[in-house]
């Protein structure tokens, strides 16, 4: 029974590129990752270098022997799709563009991004805009690589912060809801007010999402810690099992049928504690204790 339920999870760690786009599968494999998470592009910055054929190929390469089951990459930090800057904006749906053309050639069908913030132009105003840039970069990457929109913690002016606001989006983008998926943060979550740590609490934020998604949306779970208590908004991921859902929130959240049989990234610190290594060995202890 354990091994059957060991073949059901898929956990990972977000990993570095460096030195190659390739190498990032052989740092997955040390780290004991199923699947794993990476930024194709400076996170932190505007411009990218060019994606060649070669870099490509090496890594679908590398990824096609690894036995690994899954990449995904994450949009960088910069970009804001919400935003009523029309300089930021216009560079926002570039860089969401590029990266949907760089998952296809990667072979990688997932993108997680986050869907930014509307400054205080308002929600509505928010919302137009993400949909703008997401209808126009996916008329300039027409591929079948998915978007996943993650939750955040309902930080101010931030959009996505609820199911509600997250279905708002989808049912907004009509013509291209084949290529959109949800991605769930447990740290974001958790500080929007999503009780995650009983079976109860679980259960009726599981229940809350299926009321505004279909659960068919819902394709990844990032696997994180919260610093900050229930709804206090504070977007400080934690060790797993040593912030405010606690290991007994993780037993919870990773005994759940529906939840453990989506690809997990964890997304926690790498400090004097503990690493990505000690973080993953973590929570699968946790999952099948």
């Amino acid at each position: 029974m354990c091994r059957f339920l060991a073949l059901m999870v898929r956990m990972g760690v977000h990993v570095s590129i460096a030195g190659g786009m390739e190498k990032s599968v052989a740092r997955a494999k040390e780290k004991g990752c199923d699947v794993f998470q990476i930024f194709s592009s400076n996170p932190r910055g505007w411009k990218t270098r060019p994606l060649s054929e070669e870099d490509a190929h090496n890594f679908s390469a590398q990824f096609k022997s690894s036995g690994l089951d899954l990449a995904v990459d994450h949009m960088p930090y910069l970009p804001n799709l919400a935003s009523p800057k029309e300089d930021v904006y216009a560079k926002s749906v570039d860089a969401l563009a590029t990266e949907l053309v760089r998952c296809k050639m990667l072979g990688i069908p997932f993108l997680v991004t986050h869907l930014g913030s509307h400054l205080g132009s308002g929600w509505e105003a928010g919302l137009q805009r993400i949909v703008g840039a997401v209808d126009e970069a996916f008329s300039r990457a027409d591929n079948d690589v998915i978007l996943l929109l993650e939750n955040t913690a309902k930080t101010k002016n931030s959009m996505g912060g609820s199911f509600q606001e997250i279905a708002a989006i989808i049912d907004s983008l009509k013509a291209g809801q084949s290529r959109l998926g949800v991605c769930l943060d447990t740290c974001h979550l958790f500080a929007a007010g999503y009780e995650l740590r009983t079976p109860e609490g679980l259960a009726q934020t599981l229940d809350q999402f299926t009321g505004s998604i279909s659960i068919e949306k819902l394709m990844l779970i990032h696997l994180n810690d919260c610093r900050g208590e229930l709804g206090s908004h504070l977007d400080r991921h934690e060790h797993i099992g040593l912030g405010r859902i606690g290991e007994q929130g993780f037993k919870t959240i990773l005994g759940h049928k529906a939840i453990r049989s989506l690809p997990m990234i964890l997304e926690t610190p790498v400090d004097s504690r503990r690493d990505d290594l000690g973080n993953l060995m973590v929570a699968k202890e946790l999952a099948f204790g």
